[in-house]
Parts: structure tokens; C-alpha cells; sequence
């Protein structure tokens, strides 16, 4: 995992740092300031002879560039140093620069600056481009989009969160030997990487049995039959040995399934008695993708989470459903089963979540306490959070995913992975990464949900495989 840690706890831990080194801070500003040359040889392709326009503040951020400027000019780099202050009136391009070197202000910076106009040179920062909220990640004023920015001992909430993944560009995480988790007690947010979700993952032994990994699926309606159809298949490739899946109405019954999923028919009423004849069998819930709404729904959804004591996983029109008219928190927190909820913005808010909130990550903790579950918030970056524990941020998924039955895929997912035996925080987060590795397997333009679910088995093949 890679820690993220905000302003504060950074400043403590390069303190102790220093403290550690016998008070000497110009130690970390010159590991500092050679990790920044060493980013910018390796993008200009050498040093002889280059071009370098170093941005320069009147702190440690500055201080970084200067040290960075002077590395460079020892591998023979023709370099000029420009004062932040002055930087508004210059203009830059490719005639003058091969690279701009963003060393103004730091995570220490409030208010805003003018930045130099450049055109067609690659822009680096350090740590993150100047004017950049370090905390949100949004604008604060002009700012430079940086191709590359090296940050230092770990990442920044700006470089995930907001507008920062765009406008930071390619994230270079510098060792400067701060050894943040020995110094700071309170870090609980991490980016989660495909070693940690492997290292979660057992795999299946020798003699395992198909009931060993059940998924129960309560999804789809008529004319939102590709909905189930998308868990169900999603869920078997990631590793559930039997699905059985509820449709509504008649209609439904013959819904496109895969071959190998057990369809049975969901009664008009009595949704809980129904699946709770036989639910013991099953290791995990999936219930709500393209269920529909209406109070018949509603009340049917709300009575299944009632007596549904395996963990679920409740995604799409089942947030909806759940929620109560007069205390929408009731039937999720009453649980005494792990749940997992799955919102976008949209159903985020309507569970009762501030999305006005410019801090994600508090606004998404919040709201797991209020529900006493854990959440999984959608979003460019992907935030999974509990009542208690720590906070998982998936940072892998593009655009490919942004297609109609994409969450469908990924709650399929999350209900395998419940089902195989994952704790719930680990199984959102794992479902998440899992979820957007497929992505990435996918074709750039006109991917398909289908496509993502298609390439499941593959990516938890390479995670499993070493091991």
C-alpha cells in the first residue's frame, strides 16, 4: 500500500526526520532537490546541453528547485532560475526550454499566484504544481498542469482527489529516507496496489466444492435484464462456484444469463420469506442492480436486508430502496451482517451523504458511521471506508469504465470476493482495483461492460499466479 497523508502529518514527519539527522534539515532539501534532478534528466533524456527553466519559491519548495537547478547544472544543463514572484510576465516555449521545473509553493501555500505562460515544454513539480489545494486536490487560482511530479516519502491527497490526478500527470514517489509510518501514528488512508489484493487472496484449495463460494443474486427487472445478467457472470469469473440469481417479472425469466447461473423465479411478495428458505447456503448477497423502484420494491428490498444475516453487497436501485422514508440509516445499520454499500454521487447524496463537501474522504467516513457499514464511493478515485479501519483509495480506473453496466460488473465482484472469504473492506477494495485493472485490459474506445467482466478471470489469474 502507499500511504496519503495530509500537510500536517507530513510537516511531523519530516520534523522527527530531521531531529533524527541532528537537526540538519538542508539533508532532506538536498536528497530532495537531487530526487527532482534525477526525474528531470530521466524526461529531457540526459542533461548535456538541455535547457531548464527552474521556478523558483522563497521556501523548502524552493529551496528543492535550487538545489535541483545546481545537480543539473553539474551534468551540464543550461539552466536559469526565475523567481516565483516575478513569474507572471515571462513566456516560455520551446525556443528557450526543454523543461519548466515548478518549484514555487508547496503543500505549506494559501492564496494564489501567476505562473509563467508556457507553451509546448513539459512542466515538472515538486511535490505538487503550485496553487493546488493539497487537500482536495481543486485549483486555487492559476496553475501549471505538470506531465510529471515528484512528491516525497508518500502521496498527498491532492495528487489523487479532485482535479489533482490531471493536473499533477505522472505521480514519481521520491525515497528521501522519511520513514512516514514510524512517525506519524495516524496515517489510515492508503492507495491500495495489486500486491496487497493479491496478498488478500486464497486461493482455492484442492478439494474446494462449489458451494464453498455461493453468490445469491436478487437483480434485474424486465427490460433491465443485462443488469443480473453482468453480476451473475462478473461474480462466477471472479471466483464464485455457484450463482443463483432472482429476476422480476415473467418476463425476466428467460433473461440472457450465463449458462451456468441458476435462475429462480422472485415471487410478486414475500421477497424474505423466499430467499430466506434457503439462504444459508450462500456465502454472500448481491441485491438492487436494475431492480426498479417503487414502494412495492421498497418494501420488499427493506424486508430482505432484514433477515438476509450473510453479508451483502447492496448496489444500484437497492440503495434506493433501502432507504427509509423517515430515518434512512434504520434497516443498513440495524444489519448484524457485514453490508456493503456501492453509491455514485447521485445515490450517495440520496443515502444522506454531503456531496458539497469538498473533503471526499470525511464526507464518505461519515456517512459509513452513520450506515455502520462499509462504503465504497465511486468515483476517478475510488474510496472505500468503514465505520472503524482504514480508508482504501483505488486510483487504477479511466474512463473505460464509465459505461453503461460498469457497477454491475464490480458489485459482481465484491460479491465473489465476500463470498471467497474477504473481509468487507478488503473485498471493496480488492473489487475495486480487480474492477479497474479489467478496464485497463479493455479496448480504449467503445469498451463494453461485458468486456470488463470478460477479463476478470485473466487479472486474478496474474495476481494468484505467483503465489
Amino acid at each position: 500500500m502507499i500511504a496519503v497523508v495530509t500537510p500536517e502529518q507530513m510537516r511531523l514527519a519530516d520534523a522527527a526526520t530531521i531531529v533524527a539527522l541532528g537537526g540538519r534539515s538542508d539533508v532532506l532539501i538536498d536528497r530532495a532537490g537531487a530526487a527532482v534532478a534525477h526525474v528531470a534528466i530521466k524526461m529531457m533524456g540526459g542533461g548535456y546541453g538541455k535547457r531548464v527553466v527552474v521556478i523558483c519559491g522563497k521556501g523548502d519548495n524552493g529551496n528543492d528547485g535550487r538545489v535541483a537547478a545546481q545537480r543539473l547544472r553539474q551534468r551540464g544543463a543550461q539552466v536559469r532560475e526565475l523567481d516565483a514572484t516575478a513569474a507572471a510576465e515571462v513566456f516560455i516555449d520551446s525556443r528557450t526550454a526543454d523543461l519548466v521545473i515548478d518549484a514555487a509553493y508547496g503543500i505549506g501555500f494559501h492564496g494564489t499566484w501567476q505562473p509563467p505562460i508556457v507553451f509546448d515544454v513539459p512542466v515538472l513539480a515538486v511535490d505538487l504544481p503550485s496553487g493546488l489545494n493539497p487537500m482536495t486536490g481543486k485549483t486555487q487560482g492559476a496553475v501549471l498542469v505538470a506531465h510529471t511530479t515528484v512528491t516525497f516519502a508518500a502521496l498527498k491527497p491532492c495528487h489523487v482527489l479532485g482535479d489533482g490526478p490531471t493536473i499533477c500527470g505522472v505521480i514519481e514517489l521520491a525515497d528521501i529516507g522519511v520513514d512516514i509510518l514510524d512517525h506519524c501514528a495516524d496515517v489510515d488512508i492508503y492507495v491500495v496496489e495489486p500486491s496487497d489484493v493479491a496478498s488478500w487472496l486464497t486461493p482455492r484449495e484442492h478439494d474446494a466444492h462449489k458451494w464453498n463460494n455461493g453468490v445469491r443474486v436478487l437483480a434485474g427487472s424486465k427490460g433491465m435484464t443485462g443488469a443480473a445478467s453482468l453480476v451473475c457472470a462478473a461474480a462466477m469469473r471472479a471466483g464464485a462456484g455457484i450463482v443463483h440469481a432472482s429476476l422480476r417479472d415473467d418476463a425476466a425469466l428467460d433473461a440472457a444469463l450465463p449458462t451456468e447461473v441458476v435462475q429462480r423465479r422472485l415471487p410478486d411478495s414475500g421477497w424474505a420469506d423466499f430467499i430466506a428458505s434457503d439462504l444459508g447456503r450462500f456465502k454472500s448477497l448481491v441485491i438492487g442492480p436494475g431492480l426498479g423502484r417503487g414502494d412495492d420494491v421498497s418494501g420488499e428490498v427493506r424486508a430482505v436486508l432484514a433477515v438476509a444475516d450473510i453479508a451483502t453487497v447492496i448496489d444500484g436501485d437497492g440503495l434506493i430502496a433501502a432507504i427509509d422514508a423517515h430515518n434512512s440509516s434504520t434497516v443498513i445499520a440495524k444489519r448484524q451482517a457485514p453490508t456493503i454499500l456501492t453509491p455514485h454521487d447521485g445515490e450517495f447524496a440520496a443515502l444522506g451523504g454531503d456531496t458539497e463537501s469538498a473533503d471526499r474522504i470525511g464526507a464518505t467516513r461519515d456517512l459509513a458511521v452513520k450506515m455502520d457499514c462499509t462504503v465504497l464511493r465511486k468515483g476517478p478515485t475510488t474510496i472505500i471506508t468503514s465505520a472503524s479501519g482504514p480508508t482504501f483509495l483505488v486510483v487504477a480506473g479511466d474512463n473505460r469504465l464509465a459505461t453503461a453496466g460498469s457497477g454491475d460488473v464490480l458489485s459482481g465482484v465484491i460479491g465473489a470476493l465476500l463470498a471467497r472469504g474477504l473481509e468487507p473492506l478488503a473485498a471493496a477494495a480488492g473489487g475495486a482495483l480487480i474492477h479497474a485493472l479489467a478496464g485497463q485490459m479493455s479496448p480504449i474506445e467503445g469498451t463494453l461492460a461485458r468486456d470488463i467482466a470478460g477479463s476478470i478471470s485473466d487479472v486474478l489469474s496474474e495476481l494468484v499466479s505467483p503465489r
